[in-house]
């Protein structure tokens, strides 16, 4: 098992190198200067060519490079250039509220989303089945803002019944509690649908297998054969699935935070896109695509707890 860790570490250490890579040239391509950002824009091209020379954009752009990963490598991820904080410390402040915002809308999706298609899978065929499957296909196609503001508009504005701007504190208050409904309801709603529609594919093929017919054959009481036999052996393609959505779930999360003022990373990283803070936008595109790559890295690893033969291969 360790072996097989170190090996998916070992791919994953270029996917990050690539990733570092990719991020650094888009910032390069932004046409907005960061030395005229610092400078202001009353300075003098002598204020802003010192500031150039101060923040290295003299140099070449591989030395440049070079540079930045030095600096990432000592875990300084530069100073922001619009409130001269460092980055560790405004990526510090906002991954906590990130972590809670992905956490509660994981918490009630992907139990609901194996729960119905399991329920859709046993029933395979009837209006129950289909109605959940037009309920998943809904799911999938509603963009996020849109449901995002449905949700502000009707529970939020017209009935009043839970706040819908920011975070009104952490998660073990009733404060808090109720301010994350809404947001973990928009970010957790666009990922029952595709776990609802593998689940149902996965449990209908164990459920004609031959171990399921064996447990029926048995006398197994068939709530007992739906979960341990068919469930259970249905769960690797599920858990790819969340894997890889949870992954994309980061990108929902950005425009999740922005529509309800959540202070989290995706807003960090669209505030400081839109102001041209460099240094922020860098880290926030290192933290986003870090935690990419860690689920994915989980995933692979739970492949092997799910199925031995994993590792074998």
């Amino acid at each position: 098992m360790l072996r097989y860790a170190a090996q998916r570490i070992a791919l994953a250490l270029p996917v990050l190198f690539g990733v570092l890579l990719i991020g650094f040239l888009l910032m390069q391509v932004v046409p907005t200067d960061p030395a005229t950002v610092r400078a202001g824009p009353q300075a003098t091209q002598e204020v802003i060519a010192a500031i150039r020379a101060e923040l290295g954009l003299d140099r070449p752009l591989w030395e440049q490079f070079v540079l930045y990963l030095g600096r990432l490598a000592q875990g300084d991820l530069g100073v922001s250039i619009i409130n001269n904080v460092p980055v560790a410390q405004e990526l510090a402040n906002t991954i906590g509220p990130t972590l809670e915002l992905m956490v509660a809308a994981l918490f009630w999706s992907i139990p609901l989303g194996i729960l119905l298609g399991t329920v859709a899978a046993y029933w395979r065929g009837s209006l129950l089945d289909r109605a959940i499957m037009a309920v998943s296909v809904a799911g999938v196609s509603i963009p996020v803002f849109f449901l995002g503001l449905v949700l502000i508009w009707v529970v939020g504005f017209h009935w009043q019944l839970l706040p819908f701007t920011g975070r009104a504190g952490p998660l073990w208050t009733l404060e808090g509690i109720r301010a994350i409904i809404l947001p973990a309801l928009t970010l957790g709603g666009v990922f029952v649908g595709p776990v609802a529609r593998m689940t149902r594919t996965a449990v209908l093929d164990t459920l004609s297998a031959d171990h399921v017919r064996t447990a029926r054959a048995k006398g197994l009481a068939e709530q007992l054969v739906v979960l341990r036999h068919a469930l259970r052996n249905a769960l690797i393609p599920v858990v790819t699935l969340i894997g890889l959505q949870i992954g994309f779930l980061l990108g929902g999360a950005v425009v999740t935070e922005t529509i309800f003022s959540w202070p989290g990373v995706g807003r960090l990283a669209v505030g400081a896109i839109t102001s041209a803070d460099f240094p922020v936008a860098q880290g926030t595109i290192i933290v986003l695509s870090a935690g990419f790559i860690l689920i994915n890295l989980a995933v692979d690893l739970l492949y092997a707890v799910l199925d031995p033969r994993v590792r074998l291969s």
